[in-house]
């Protein structure tokens, strides 16, 4: 039995920007919330920085956005379409930022101050070499 094939959607890749913007507002919003101690705040918009980030790349790169299901259709759609120096590294910095999506949304315990410190550097990074690749 072969793979389930990833759904994508075409899209213009002049619209990247669109999904790079909603990635910096998630980003700024992370930093408020970390600086005024809003832990559950803080990595639900990291997380969701990530996410728009990777849209953003996909469009520019590949002219593509994810529609599964899940969020992380959009690691193996990373895989396949961004063939750059650090793409593995950074794709699983990605899986890692996306693991924490259930804990910070759905578990029954705080985010907590440390969780968010780890999370931000992850964001930062991924967020940083996003920029760069679609830069480039």
């Amino acid at each position: 039995m072969s793979p389930k094939p990833i759904r994508a959607k075409e899209i213009e890749r002049v619209r990247a920007g669109i999904y790079l913007q909603k990635a910096g507002e998630f980003f700024t919003s992370m930093k408020t919330a970390k600086e005024i101690g809003d832990w559950n705040a803080c990595g639900l918009n990291g997380i969701h920085c990530a996410i728009s980030a990777t849209d953003a790349l996909l469009v520019r790169k590949a002219g593509i956005r994810s529609r599964g299901e899940s969020h992380y259709d959009v690691v193996s759609l990373l895989e396949e379409k961004i063939k750059a120096p650090e793409s593995k590294e950074q794709t699983r910095r990605l899986v890692h930022i996306l693991n924490k999506k259930n804990l910070v949304e759905y578990e029954d315990r705080k985010f907590t101050a440390s969780e968010a410190d780890s999370l931000e550097k992850d964001v930062e990074r991924y967020f940083s070499w996003i920029k760069k690749q679609i830069a480039s």
